[in-house]
């Protein structure tokens, strides 16, 4: 495809949603490079770079800054090629980046680490990094060169506001954490509460990262993580507002992790009347521990439980207790008239749920409840009857 081919342009991009074959209906014409711009933003990688190689104007609307400030990458269906080259002289704009890899395919997590590793490297103004896995973690594989490249990424970005490690299925530990606080003092979230089943962070270093970083607002992590030191510190006077915490209750630690008291949370709550807490109970965790995780005092807004044992218990506990707060609500057990009538309880208590998601079929009473109790409602997977998995949740109108 030549350079002066004025139908060039459009063939380059049919692969994609958005196809320009306006964009030069004759030759010579050609649309502001801000409106170009604003359509290369949209496209994956490889149209990009199509698109870089069209002409000069194009060149200069594929390859600003507004284009790539905040990316979407995934090193799966990326052509083989592409990354390294067309990224090298872009990494410089990345200001927020979504990262997705397969750690399982060697091409695909060789791609992620290389380019973290440039990343770090390029740019000291990177912003935001989410990285997500998909497909399975290898077998007798802790991740080291991934979480090497994020250490590295740490170093280096002194201006990064948000991290977000919740898709990587590695464990992480106290030195990425240590990490994290002493190279980005301007971290605003922090979220460490990933799927693995060890817990290896410890509550001093988060203590640490919540002294080095003052301006954090948003902080997941695993219980056995949390300390009262740390939501002593939460609550100090000088503390900026905090305004999200998300805990996961999955591994042995987590069990083992000793009771927060209530008068700590109450205290944190008076601070941040604005704190929302996230909860995500696993089948690791034991009844026993269920009870010293669900505290009266605490602002639960969003509550997950998947347990092997008692859910209607944490139902009930949840429709007497965070009435006030609870805005979504995930359900994973088997289906009873007990449970359904613990459903129909919180739904006459906790009229501002925005979401519901029952993963068992429920009695149409209960799917009665919350469309009659809860105007808020935005979403629900609320089944009647067996239907094949993947359920999709139903939209409120």
């Amino acid at each position: 495809m030549g350079k002066g081919d004025p139908k060039g342009p459009a063939l380059c991009l049919q692969r994609g949603a958005t196809t320009l074959r306006w964009a030069m209906a004759e030759p010579g014409e050609q649309l502001p490079e801000e409106v170009l711009a604003l359509i290369f933003r949209h496209l994956p990688l490889r149209d990009r770079a199509a698109a870089a190689r069209v002409c000069r104007s194009w060149a200069a609307a594929a390859t600003c800054s507004a284009v790539w400030h905040d990316t979407n990458i995934s090193c799966d269906s990326e052509r083989e090629g592409v990354l390294p080259p067309y990224l090298s002289a872009c990494l410089d704009h990345i200001h927020n980046l979504r990262l997705e890899f397969e750690p399982s395919r060697e091409p695909s997590r060789r791609a992620a680490t290389q380019l973290l590793t440039a990343l770090a490297s390029r740019t000291p103004g990177l912003r935001g990094l989410r990285l997500e896995c998909r497909g399975e973690k290898p077998l007798f594989d802790a991740g080291r060169d991934v979480l090497e490249a994020v250490h590295a990424i740490c170093r280096a970005a002194r201006a990064l506001r948000h991290l977000d490690l919740r898709r990587l299925p590695f464990t992480l530990d106290d030195a990425l954490v240590l990490q994290a606080a002493r190279g980005c003092p301007e971290l605003r979230s922090l979220f460490l509460d990933n799927g693995t089943l060890v817990g290896s962070v410890g509550p001093d270093s988060v203590l640490e990262l919540l002294e080095a970083c003052p301006q954090l607002r948003a902080l997941g992590l695993h219980l056995a993580s949390l300390s009262r030191t740390a939501l002593e510190a939460l609550a100090a006077p000088d503390r900026a507002p905090f305004a999200l915490l998300a805990v996961r209750c999955a591994c042995p630690e987590d069990a083992r992790a000793p009771p927060l008291p209530d008068e700590t949370w109450a205290a944190l709550r008076r601070r941040h009347p604005e704190l929302a807490v996230e909860l995500e109970l696993e089948p690791a965790l034991p009844a026993e521990s269920v009870t010293r995780v669900l505290q009266p005092a605490v602002p639960v807004a969003a509550l997950r439980l998947c347990l092997s044992g008692d859910t209607v218990g944490p139902v009930r506990f949840a429709a007497r207790h965070y009435a006030a707060t609870l805005r979504a609500l995930e359900i994973r057990a088997a289906a009873s008239a007990e449970l359904d009538a613990a459903l129909e309880l919180l739904a006459a208590r906790c009229v501002g749920l925005r979401e519901v998601h029952c993963f068992c079929v429920v009695r149409p009473s209960v799917l009665h409840a919350f469309r009659a109790h809860c105007p808020r409602l935005r979403s629900y997977t609320l089944k009647l009857t067996r239907e094949p998995h993947p359920w999709r949740p139903t939209l409120v109108a």
